[in-house]
C-alpha cells in the first residue's frame, strides 16, 4: 500500500472563479503528464499567485516516467500523475509505491470517470483523483487543498485597496470599508497601514499605538503569531489596527517580499486583512496587490485617474488570470466647478462598472477625519455609509449581518434605561 497522506474529497467539481483558495506553503511539486493539454494547464497553474511559494516542475511521460525518475532520486512533497487509461493504473501505482518516499502525496489526473476506481485509489492512499481535462484553477485548487486542514477556519482573506492617483481618498475608503466589514458584517478584521512614512490609519481610528507594522517589517526573524498580536491596536470588538509609524526617521525601502511573513502570519489569525496600499509603484506594492485575494482601486473622476485605473486594472487582471477581476469605485464625485469624466466613460474604458460612486462631501468627511471617526459614526444615514457597506459585501462575498429587530417601544425603553 502506498504511504501517502489520504484525503477523501473529490476536487473534480469546479467551483466559481472567485472562490477563496488558501495559498500553498513552500513545497516541491512534480508533474508527469501524458498530454500536451494537461501539461499546459499545469504550467499555467504554476504561475498562479497561490502557488507562488511552491516549486513546480513538469515532465512528460506519465506514470512510467515517474517510476523511472524516482528509482535513484527522492520524491517531492507532491506528485501529479496523468493516467491516460491505456495501462493498468493500479499495477503502475504499486510500482511507484516501491520507489516512493513516505509522506509524499500523490494526485492522479485520470481520463476514466469511474467511482469504483476512485474509491479504490482512495483506499490505497491516493490523495485525490481529478478527471481530465483539467483547467489551471483545478490544479491550483487540488494542490492547495492538500495542505489545508478541513477542521480549521479558512485562512484569512486579504483585501488590497489602492488609489489610482495620490489624493483620491483611497485610505479613507479603505478605513471605512474595513469598519463596515467589522461592524456590519461582524467579521474579525485588521487594517494594515502600509504607508509607513505618511499613513493616516492611526489618525482616522483615533489610535496612537507605541508599536506597529514597522516593528514587524524591520524584525523579520521575530515574526510569529504572538509577536504580531502584540503589535495590533484594538479599535473595536471586531477591528484591529497594524499602524504605520508615520515618521520620517527612517527611509522605508523594502525588497519585494518584505511583507510576506507579516501577511502570512495575519492570515492564520484574522479572517479578513485589509491592506491600505500607498500610491507608489515598487516591487513590494505590486506584489501585495497581485497576491491579494481581492482588490479595490479608488479613483477620482478625471483623466489621469481614468488612465491609471485602466493600466492598473489591465495589469492586475492579466497577472491574476484565475482570480476575480479587480473592483474599482469612484470617489469625490460631484466636486463643484470641476469638470468630471462620467461613470459611463469610466465603465466603457475599463470595461467594467464601478461598485460605487461616492459623493464629494468635504463637510462630513472633513469632520470625520478631524475627529478620528468613521462616516458611519457621525452620519449613519449618509449615502456614503451605505456605499461602504455595499463595497464591503462585494469584497468579502458576505451579506449584511442580521441585527435584532427593534419594536415600537424601543425608544421609550432606551429613555427609561438612561434614567
Amino acid at each position: 500500500m502506498i504511504n501517502y497522506a489520504r484525503q477523501d474529497q473529490d476536487s473534480s467539481t469546479a467551483g466559481p472563479v472567485e472562490e477563496h483558495i488558501a495559498p500553498a506553503p513552500r513545497v516541491s511539486v512534480q508533474a508527469f503528464c501524458e498530454t500536451v493539454e494537461t501539461a499546459a494547464a499545469v504550467q499555467a497553474a504554476s504561475e498562479d499567485r497561490r502557488l507562488d511559494k511552491a516549486h513546480l516542475k513538469i515532465q512528460m511521460g506519465g506514470m512510467a516516467a515517474a517510476v523511472e525518475a524516482y528509482r535513484a532520486a527522492p520524491t517531492p512533497n507532491v506528485i501529479l500523475l496523468e493516467a491516460d487509461g491505456r495501462g493498468d493504473l493500479l499495477a503502475s501505482l504499486e510500482q511507484l509505491a516501491s520507489v516512493c518516499d513516505a509522506g509524499t502525496r500523490v494526485v492522479v489526473i485520470g481520463h476514466v470517470n469511474d467511482v469504483v476506481l476512485y474509491r479504490e485509489l482512495v483506499r490505497r492512499g491516493i490523495s485525490d483523483y481529478v478527471i481530465a481535462p483539467v483547467a489551471p484553477l483545478d490544479v491550483v485548487r487540488t494542490i492547495c487543498s492538500l495542505f489545508s486542514v478541513p477542521e480549521a477556519k479558512a485562512v484569512g482573506r486579504v483585501i488590497a485597496i489602492v488609489g489610482a492617483k495620490g489624493g483620491v481618498g483611497a485610505s479613507t475608503v479603505a478605513h471605512n470599508v474595513a469598519w463596515a466589514i467589522a461592524r456590519d458584517l461582524a467579521l474579525d478584521s485588521v487594517v494594515a497601514d502600509l504607508d509607513l512614512a505618511f499613513g493616516t490609519a492611526g489618525l482616522d481610528y483615533n489610535q496612537d499605538p507605541a508599536q506597529g507594522i514597522a516593528d514587524a517589517v524591520f524584525s523579520p526573524d521575530r515574526i510569529d503569531t504572538a509577536f504580531v498580536d502584540r503589535l495590533l491596536s484594538k479599535c473595536t470588538d471586531h477591528l484591529s489596527l497594524l499602524a504605520a509609524p508615520a515618521t520620517l526617521e527612517r527611509v522605508y525601502d523594502f525588497g519585494a517580499d518584505a511583507f510576506d511573513a507579516i501577511f502570512d502570519t495575519l492570515r492564520t489569525t484574522m479572517p479578513c486583512i485589509v491592506l491600505d496600499v500607498p500610491h507608489q509603484w515598487s516591487g513590494w506594492t505590486k506584489r501585495a496587490l497581485v497576491n491579494a485575494d481581492d482588490i479595490l482601486i479608488v479613483a477620482a473622476p478625471d483623466l489621469a485617474n481614468l488612465r491609471n485605473s485602466k493600466n492598473m486594472y489591465d495589469m492586475l487582471k492579466a497577472a491574476r488570470p484565475n482570480d476575480r477581476a479587480p473592483l474599482y469605485c469612484l470617489n469625490q464625485v460631484g466636486m463643484p466647478k470641476r469638470p468630471e469624466i462620467g461613470v459611463g466613460e469610466f465603465a466603457k474604458a475599463i470595461e467594467s462598472q464601478p461598485v460605487a460612486s461616492i459623493p464629494f462631501d468635504p463637510q462630513t468627511f472633513g469632520a470625520a477625519a478631524n475627529n478620528g471617526q468613521m462616516i458611519a459614526e457621525i452620519a449613519a444615514s449618509h449615502r456614503a455609509t451605505e456605499m461602504f457597506l455595499q463595497i464591503a459585501q462585494r469584497l468579502t462575498g458576505r451579506g449584511e449581518a442580521k441585527r435584532p429587530r427593534s419594536s415600537l417601544l424601543s425608544p421609550l425603553l432606551a429613555k427609561l434605561r438612561s434614567k
